[in-house]
């Protein structure tokens, strides 16, 4: 080969390689581009001359070594750590009791919880410290993430003084991966997790995955499906449990797995799985001690019973308390807990699909074991684009609710639609259960402040997977990214948290910050309009979720079906929980059952969960319900159309590769969002008989043209190949 050609052949795969590495969104917020402002630089640089980290574990060893990444991208410094100096202008990283004497006197850590941690700017000698304490080595590297976070946000460190402590204790990821690589309800590739290669094959990935987790505060991740696989418990499948928990134990985070309820049937050779047989227990106690035997900080067992055709303690005439008691009486003398979760339907329960959870639980309250966490989903139905909060929330002020959130967008686009999901989970955990009068809000029920609890937890359906950019589409991101940020605090805002992301991610520039905070905290209540106005709920196509299908009324069960949920007939459209109707409204405290009872102060939001109301019925603004449905999904259809205009703008702000990428799905968006309106409003108006409003574009094909339209092979569902 010619020397010529030869060096332009390594200069293209050098270039391709930088670009792949920096185009492709595999670093996620952790990117540690030079700061290009000179005078920030220079300051950082003179406030971290010298770089002291006490104490010596491979928790410490990580720290020094994310140091070494920020210091070198952000400033350019090489990290050398050194012993203190006084009379050099520092950054310690300490315990308390570690501290150097003449540091220990600046400063009061009575504040600092287990893993929170103090970032302080003291000053000594005339030279200025920066402290990051913490009580924990897991305290101390979130202290040191937190304070990388401001210099990539180029804040001003002179006089730091934070005190932070997790609000949450269990701050956890759900995986819904299976064990063949699958992922239920996953749009970013296949699992993360390579079953087949570990325990012997440590993927890269593994360490960045728990690296990622670490910097936002989340410590515990459940590697597998709610829909569990007994294997998952067998000496094979354990071992590689091990190699995982093993590579995130230095970043603070406990392993987790979901337990199937009939796995003493499937692979103990069991004849039943009743949770009071003798026989029963003793396997569970069995298989626990060999767990903890080979982890021994495992966290416990997440658990989905009777649910959806899943096992559970009603198959034996049991109940979800006997089942749930049953394993935490396993687990609690290893310090493990039971995440059960509330999600519970039967098609033989003939009541509204809304009040079963509510329904099941609340008569035990009180009764659950101290290491039971009901896992309760952010409303009564299932992820749905807008739900009222779940009613249990509040109302079992003596057992621990730990919310489910779903950061995957099973429900919202899957990863082809732009929606920030920490607009949703704020609107949830601001919610005002009244439970202890005004200011009872479902944050106060979380973080355990309302009713004094014990143990607090969040989990978050994963949208993690083998796509370069971890999420499928490279703003899914900040929904993992505020999922970690609102279960350390659930009383963060969206605002704050868009802000971080978007800095942290793109460039400090407000340019491109302003409009683009904007577009992320409009973007959940554009894909309301576009796919549930109003209220209206649950009415997806069957199985896989994928677009809309309100005509369907064939499945198996009733509460399957979306016609189950909207009701539509020649009067009007809703279902009515009210107290002439379900009365479900009844599950929530008085002041919210009068509120969402009353058609005429129902928000209107809520109106279509909670009341049956007539096509012409008159709306605030004067004008019918059917003008509003349609006014509504054509906003939503518009909305998007703005969303494409000010991505377009912000073409000097990001690198090309990843414009194109976010174009290219907001262009899939605006024809989805275009097929949501047209579908259902088509079908819905073989009840109203009205015409469309002025505002709506007429849809482009005849109703039957939607009812056709097949997806037999839509990602995050197993696929029927025959």
């Amino acid at each position: 080969m010619k020397p010529k050609l030869y060096l332009t052949l390594i200069l293209s795969i050098l270039i391709f390689s930088w670009n792949f590495s920096q185009d492709n969104g595999y670093d996620l917020w952790l990117k540690y581009d030079k700061i290009e402002n000179q005078t920030i630089a220079k300051e950082y640089r003179d406030h971290l001359k010298s770089i002291v980290v006490q104490d010596a574990d491979e928790t410490t060893a990580i720290i020094k070594k994310e140091l070494s990444l920020a210091l070198k991208g952000l400033l350019g410094v090489a990290f050398e750590p050194s012993t203190f100096d006084s009379n050099i202008n520092a950054l310690v990283i300490s315990k308390p009791e570690n501290l150097p004497e003449n540091l220990k006197k600046s400063v009061n850590t009575t504040k600092l919880e287990k893993d929170g941690f103090m970032i302080k700017a003291v000053t000594l000698s005339d030279k200025m410290h920066t402290l990051i304490i913490a009580k924990t080595n897991s305290g101390l590297l979130y202290g040191t993430f937190h304070f990388i976070r401001q210099l990539q946000q180029q804040k001003n460190i002179k006089n730091l003084e934070i005190v932070d402590n997790p609000k949450v204790d269990l701050r956890v990821l759900n995986h819904w991966d299976n064990l063949d690589r699958s992922v239920e309800r996953g749009y970013a590739g296949f699992s993360i997790w390579n079953w087949h290669t570990l325990p012997d094959f440590i993927d890269q990935r593994y360490i960045d995955y728990a690296r990622a987790n670490a910097s936002i505060g989340i410590n515990g991740t459940v590697l597998t499906n709610v829909n569990s696989n007994a294997l998952i418990l067998t000496p094979l499948y354990l071992d590689k449990v091990k190699a995982l928990a093993e590579v995130f134990r230095p970043y603070g985070i406990k392993v987790y797995l979901t337990a199937r309820f009939s796995a003493p049937i499937e692979i103990g050779g069991l004849d039943t799985a009743d949770p009071l047989d003798p026989k029963v227990i003793n396997w569970w106690k069995t298989k626990t001690a060999e767990i903890y035997k080979l982890i021994p900080d495992f966290g416990g067992f997440l658990v989905k019973a009777n649910s959806e055709g899943q096992p559970g303690p009603q198959n034996y005439g049991r109940t979800h308390l006997d089942g749930a008691n049953m394993m935490a009486s396993i687990l609690k003398p290893h310090n493990g807990v039971v995440m059960w979760r509330a999600f519970v339907y039967s098609e033989h329960d003939p009541t509204d699909r809304a009040k079963q959870a509510y329904s099941e639980f609340i008569p035990d309250d009180g009764n659950y074991l101290d290491n039971v966490l009901i896992q309760v989903k952010n409303g009564a139905i299932d992820f749905q684009p807008r739900e009222p909060f779940h009613p249990m929330f509040g109302a079992m002020p003596k057992t621990p609710l730990m919310m489910e959130f779903q950061i995957t967008k099973e429900y919202l686009g899957f990863a082809t639609h732009l929606v920030f999901l920490p607009k949703l989970f704020e609107e949830v955990l601001q919610s005002d259960t009244y439970q202890k009068g005004e200011g009872s809000t479902v944050a106060k029920v979380i973080d355990g402040s309302l009713h004094n609890k014990k143990i607090t937890g969040m989990a978050g359906v994963a949208n993690i997977g083998t796509d370069f950019n971890w999420t499928g589409h490279l703003f899914g991101q900040a929904d993992w990214y505020g999922f970690g940020r609102l279960a350390w605090n659930p009383n963060l805002e969206s605002a704050t948290i868009a802000e971080e992301w978007l800095q942290l991610t793109f460039t400090t520039n407000k340019e491109f910050v302003e409009p683009i905070k904007k577009l992320l905290l409009n973007s959940r209540e554009t894909v309301v309009n576009y796919m549930n106005p109003l209220g209206l709920h649950h009415i997806f196509d069957t199985g896989h979720h994928y677009g809309p299908g309100p005509w369907v009324s064939n499945l198996s069960r009733p509460e399957w079906n979306p016609v189950y949920y909207h009701k539509a007939d020649d009067q009007g459209i809703g279902f009515d929980r009210s107290f002439t109707g379900s009365n479900a409204v009844d599950q929530y405290a008085p002041e919210l059952a009068k509120k969402f009872g009353n058609i005429e102060t129902c928000p209107e939001a809520y109106l279509l969960w909670f009341h049956h109301v007539p096509w012409e019925y008159k709306l605030k603004n004067g004008r019918t319900l059917w003008d509003n449905l349609g006014i509504k999904y054509q906003q939503g259809v518009d909305e998007v159309k703005g969303m494409i205009k000010t991505w377009e703008a912000m073409k000097p702000y990001v690198n090309s590769k990843q414009h194109k990428e976010v174009t290219m799905r907001l262009n899939i968006q605006l024809k989805e969002a275009i097929w949501w309106k047209d579908a259902c409003m088509s079908y819905f108006k073989t009840f109203s008989k009205m015409d469309y409003p002025m505002e709506m574009e007429q849809p482009t094909h005849d109703l039957s043209y939607y009812q056709s339209l097949k997806f037999p092979f839509a990602p995050g569902i197993k696929p029927n190949w025959h």
